[in-house]
């Protein structure tokens, strides 16, 4: 990894690492400020919290399922940075609606800032449908074969630590402030998008299919049928249902269990994305540049034991005195503080372990023509399996399950991703690694 970071000098791979770190950072800014504004200020319930953190989750998923197909076949037939130019642009206008929300929400006018701002959360979800396979699939065209896993890695630990800052900003600035530096961020994001270099057409005319559910279908049956690309993205979005649920979880849990203010649940965030970050480099570190997943099942097993020591501990926690909520001071001086976020990172750590070689996967096992395609088919299947998450959070909570036996349902999944994870590392590594000799 210390010789991916040679990376970032490059004109070819620094403008799209600053570009996407920016859209990252702006998208929690904006999502974590609306999230615990609305869980500390406008409702006062555990259950509606939780049905309002999943709504958001929900709103945000949608336009991956309908527009994924559509996004790869553009990013597969049209100038990658170009497209990146264009949602750009579109992010200003979008962050303007959410300062908007933002604002008239803190001066009293809760229903009409909430609507707002869930449309903004809506907006950025089909601004993140057509970027986010962009700044995968474009590797293969602007990095060398050797390069890849590194710039992988190096854009994945980008993205944790950007949710890492906007996490811990969205916790610690007001909500007129939130709405100041999502603008101002989006207009930064513009210009760093500008200096992205051209990445054009790899392969022969593509025929674009407009339709949302054809185009899906089609894309996600051209892709799964390939064992190692089925395999690998079962695998992620296996991870990724586990996250959606985790996000969820997080937020009530750290208020109702824990008895702790925002700025701890901003800093329990923080850590989990510390901790993929890492988790990020490590994995480089361990393969040495070689894209295998013969490390991810026992990574996600050590995730799933780290999910359950978490929520041991959180069943022994002390809360705060009736009618107060611990600081971050307070909360750092109770005897557990430090097991529970060392438990969190450890979840992100093996995590990121898991996941990064997973994405590498999809942008090397084909030709470069379909690397956008096969990342979006990638997120259809994602997002569908983080629908179910959110379903299976909400569908369990209302039997009164707590969130720390939650946790449990997450334990059990790892030891799936890990099973599905062997089987890849079966299928694809030794025939994979024949072929790239």
């Amino acid at each position: 990894m210390l010789n991916a970071l040679g990376l970032l000098t490059r004109r070819r791979f620094l403008p799209l690492f600053v570009t996407q770190f920016l859209g990252a950072f702006n998208d929690n800014l904006f999502k974590t400020s609306m999230v615990l504004f609305a869980t500390y200020t406008i409702f006062n319930d555990a259950h509606q919290e939780a049905n309002f953190n999943a709504l958001a989750t929900g709103l945000s998923i949608v336009p991956f399922v309908l527009l994924s197909a559509l996004s790869g076949q553009l990013a597969d037939s049209h100038d990658k940075a170009r497209i990146i130019r264009l949602v750009k642009t579109a992010e200003i206008a979008i962050m303007a609606v959410g300062a908007t929300g933002l604002f008239i929400a803190q001066a009293g006018y809760t229903s009409a800032g909430l609507a707002l701002m869930l449309g903004t959360v809506l907006a950025l979800g089909v601004h993140s449908t057509f970027f986010g396979p962009i700044k995968y699939a474009i590797l293969p065209q602007h990095l060398g074969t050797d390069d890849v896993l590194g710039g992988t890695g190096l854009v994945e630990a980008g993205t944790y630590l950007a949710i890492l800052l906007g996490t811990v900003t969205a916790g610690w600035i007001s909500v007129e402030g939130a709405g100041i530096a999502v603008l101002a961020v989006a207009a930064l994001g513009w210009v760093t998008g500008r200096m992205v270099p051209p990445a054009p057409r790899a392969g022969p005319p593509l025929k674009v299919n407009y339709n949302p559910f054809t185009a899906s279908w089609r894309l996600i049956a051209a892709t799964l049928h390939i064992r190692r690309l089925f395999l690998a993205i079962i695998a992620i979005s296996f991870f990724w249902s586990i996250g959606s649920m985790l996000i969820i979880i997080f937020p009530p849990l750290v208020k109702n269990v824990l008895t702790a203010d925002k700025e701890v649940a901003s800093l329990a965030i923080a850590t989990f994305s510390v901790g993929v970050a890492i988790g990020s480099v490590v994995i480089n570190t361990l393969l040495k540049g070689e894209i295998s997943a013969r490390y991810a099942p026992a990574s996600v097993i050590a995730m799933g034991a780290s999910v359950v020591l978490f929520s041991l501990l959180s069943r022994h926690w002390t809360p705060a005195p009736a009618g107060t909520l611990y600081t971050w001071l307070t909360f750092l001086h109770e005897p557990r503080a430090i097991g529970i976020l060392l438990a969190l990172l450890a979840i992100a750590v093996f995590g990121g372990m898991f996941v990064v070689p997973l994405y590498a996967f999809l942008t090397t096992t084909v030709e470069k023509d379909q690397t956008a395609r096969t990342v979006a088919a990638n997120n259809i299947v994602n997002c569908a399996a983080m629908t179910i998450g959110s379903a299976v959070v909400l569908g369990i909570s209302s039997f009164g399950v707590t969130p720390q036996d939650m946790l449990f349902v997450v334990a059990a999944m790892c030891l799936v991703s890990a099973w599905l994870a062997y089987k890849l590392h079966r299928a694809c590594d030794e025939p994979c690694a024949a072929v790239r000799k």
